[in-house]
């Protein structure tokens, strides 16, 4: 496909942007700086499209919006593309030099008619064109998506179908376009890039190619594995089977973080050996063996690296508390004291090196150098004279042609019924971070927002008898949490929304195990709720 999950192009092209398509992504309140380079591209004229089941901010400033239904995203996609065919606005010259497979797909998309897709959808048809056709017809048009595509059951078709989109009309490989997933943390891109993956080391290189088995065993002096390792869904139901024996958890509270929370804290109790490093105790340090106290960003050195792939310097400002260290010394003397032999490294700059000297996509990338580039480098950066990459796939497709795929759509795996009758979106707020450890020892973001509440559309709540200001509990099959009810026109009836930050009322004691076949990655984003006045559930 599009290559490494990272955005094609880069932050600052949005200003430039003559189109923004944003789905599945509440960029102002998830990522406020790309929002703000939303915001100032509309400003200055750019049309806006926005598809997600919630009215969110930028809906009220889009051109056309499309409020679909939770867990349609391959009908609607599929449907425009169907539009842009119809109207004869596919870039032929950039299917036949730089794609595969396009006749299949175009065959397979004949049957999303615009009629089915408003029935399926919720969205009327007439926007679903109307959208087709502004992007189709604009040059520099970007996509920008997150956790609302992706976070599935079916979120890797949801991508799929998006990457048609863009390579049907010959949106990559341009300025100020292409296909731009938002990260959702400050170093996901940098941990994912450094190996933290299942499927990959360092700078994508395939676990399975036997030339790269080769290579980093000679390196590191250890014969490395011919099998991939196991994703985050699957390790959690390791837990929760017994299979998993012990598990070294860092940066992470997976008892707020993942899915079936209940389920996972049983699964917790039976582990054999947890190590948790982290800079705050939180929910899952209770079950750890071992508590191994980590640096903040400011009292390290390093890099991170942002959405858009720029690898930019981060300096130590203080010192870490009491007996914090930073991560890189835990893990090489945690690694000695197991029996391996891990070098004596002087700083992170000697580990970056090696990573680069051993990933080609990394190859020109050293502190040494970024030290004298204040605004980072983006990969590919491929020697020391190379200046980076500003915007991916310049000179045609990377790494062969684009292949376009047949997607179907597929119903998410829990849908509401008579018991359940609603459907639960989750999601972040502006003023509190993904676990709120951090946010919420502030008292400025806790006044802001102090306590959990669910979104209702002002229809169900009448219907189920129950008030803005009271308080409810969120009931899925799985368990049941306590919010405040916010009355709100920006969800669909049908439909409610709760946010993920509030350890002592999880939302994710509510969600679905249930994960996308080929990443794993869990259907946050769809479940079926019943709401009960607070004051009768505990009768």
């Amino acid at each position: 496909m599009l290559g490494a999950a990272a955005m094609t192009n880069s932050i600052p092209e949005i200003r430039d942007v003559d189109l923004m398509f944003v789905i599945g992504s509440n960029t102002t309140e998830a990522h406020p700086i790309i929002g703000m380079e939303l915001k100032r591209a509309r400003r200055r004229g750019a049309k806006l499209i926005v598809a997600d089941p919630r009215r969110i901010w930028l809906a009220d400033h889009a051109d056309v919006f499309l409020q679909l239904r939770p867990g349609t995203d391959v009908w609607l996609v599929n449907a425009m593309a169907q539009c842009v065919v119809q109207a004869g606005l596919v870039d032929d010259r950039f299917i036949r030099e730089h794609t595969e497979g396009w006749e299949a797909l175009r065959a397979h998309l004949a049957k999303f008619d615009l009629a089915q897709a408003e029935k399926i959808t919720g969205v009327p048809a007439g926007a679903i064109r109307e959208a087709a056709l502004l992007y189709a017809r604009t040059r520099k048009a970007g996509i920008y998506y997150t956790l609302g595509i992706t976070e599935h059951t079916h979120g890797t078709d949801n991508v799929f179908a998006l990457a048609n989109l863009v390579l049907m009309t010959g949106h990559l490989g341009l300025r100020s376009a292409g296909m731009n997933p938002l990260r959702g943390q400050n170093n996901v891109q940098g941990a994912t890039d450094a190996g933290a993956s299942p499927i990959y080391y360092s700078g994508y290189q395939p676990v399975l190619d036997a030339a790269v088995q080769e290579k980093f065993s000679k390196a590191w002096g250890a014969a490395m594995p011919a099998t991939q390792g196991k994703n985050l869904n699957v390790m959690m139901h390791g837990i929760e089977t017994g299979e998993m024996k012990a598990m070294y958890i860092m940066g992470e509270d997976i008892l707020l973080s993942e899915p079936d929370a209940n389920v996972l804290e049983d699964g917790l109790k039976k582990l054999e050996f947890l190590v948790c490093q982290d800079i705050f105790l939180n929910l899952t340090t209770r079950y750890a063996n071992v508590v191994f106290p980590g640096a903040a960003f400011a009292e390290k050195e390093g890099v991170f690296t942002n959405t858009d792939r720029r690898v930019q310097r981060v300096r130590k400002a203080v010192e870490p508390p009491g007996e914090a260290r930073a991560d890189w010394q835990i893990l090489c003397d945690f690694a000695r004291a197991c029996g391996y032999p891990m070098p004596r490294y002087g700083s992170p700059a000697d580990i970056y090196d090696e990573m680069a000297a051993l990933s080609p996509r990394f190859a020109g990338i050293s502190h040494k150098r970024l030290d004298a580039t204040p605004r980072g480098l983006q990969w590919p950066c491929t020697g020391p004279d190379h200046p980076g990459t500003e915007f991916l796939h310049k000179d045609g497709v990377a790494h062969g042609k684009g292949k376009f795929q047949v997607v179907d759509f597929r119903p998410s795996s829990e849908l509401p019924d008579a018991d359940y009758p609603l459907v639960l979106t989750t999601g972040r707020v502006l003023y509190h971070y993904n676990a709120a450890t951090q946010t919420r020892r502030d008292a400025g973001t806790t006044a802001k927002v102090p306590e959990n509440f669910v979104e209702v559309h002002p229809d169900d709540a009448a219907r189920l008898g129950v008030k803005d200001g009271e308080h409810v509990r969120v009931v899925s099959r799985r368990g049941g949490v306590k919010a405040k009810l916010w009355l709100s026109g920006r969800v669909q009836k049908g439909c409610v929304w709760m946010p993920l930050h509030f350890a002592e009322e999880a939302a994710n004691k509510l969600t679905v195990s249930a994960g996308d076949a080929i990443t794993g990655t869990a259907e946050y984003k769809v479940c079926a709720v019943s709401l009960v006045p607070a004051k009768t559930a505990a009768k």
